[in-house]
Parts: C-alpha cells; structure tokens; sequence
C-alpha cells in the first residue's frame, strides 16, 4: 500500500514557477516509478512528467519540455516537480501517482494523491 499526499500548488502569474512535491508512505515507495498527472476543467487527466523508481529516466509531456523538471528526493519518498515559465494553459490540478508498470501509461498508476490545485494567471 502507498499513499500520497501532494502539496506546493497555489496562484502564480504567467512566467512565474511552483514546486509541487509528492510525499509517500509506504515501505515500497522506492520501487514505484511516479508520474505526475493534470487535469483542467473539462478535459481528460493527462500525463505530464514521470521518474523511475531508480531515478534514472524521466519522461515528460511535450509541452513542459525545458520548463518543468521532476526529480526524487535523497530519502526517495519525495518526489518533486519543478515549474518554472508558468504558462496560463498550465492551469489545473496536478496530482501524483505511482506505478509498477510503464511510466506514461494512466491505466498502469495503482495508487493516487488527491491532487494540488495550480492556478497560473495572464
């Protein structure tokens, strides 16, 4: 069992950056793959940024490519996402996750945060 708790989430205006940060419980933790995921009003959950359960690779949406960056914590029960150049499109709420299984696949995530609400003003 593994649960997550998000937090860092908030108001920015447009070209501003927010860390969201994902804190796990769990003695397996260390072997999930997490990805964080986002949701805007109206539309589906979408990937956004994943990091393996070694820390080796990460994997990223297009449109956050050069802008947001996750990493793992030393402990390796946090995980952490760095936004910076916030865009108004970026709006919604972020959530993370944790998988055995492929790291961009939605379906694959087991176990879920309720999510942090990121709000980026124009």
């Amino acid at each position: 069992q593994v649960q997550l708790v998000e937090s860092g989430g908030g108001l920015v205006q447009a070209g501003g950056s927010l860390r969201l940060s994902c804190a796990a419980s769990g003695r397996t933790f260390s072997t999930y793959n997490i990805g964080w995921f986002r949701q805007a009003p109206g539309k589906e959950r979408e990937f956004v940024a994943a990091i393996s359960w070694s820390g080796d690779s990460t994997y990223y949406l297009d449109s956050v490519k050069g802008r947001f960056t996750i990493s793992r914590g030393n402990a390796k029960n946090t995980v952490y996402m760095q936004m910076n150049s916030l865009k108004p499109e970026d709006t919604a709420v972020y959530y993370c996750a944790a998988s055995l299984g492929s790291p961009r696949v939605r379906g694959d995530y087991n176990y879920w945060g309720q999510g942090t609400q990121v709000t980026v003003s124009s």
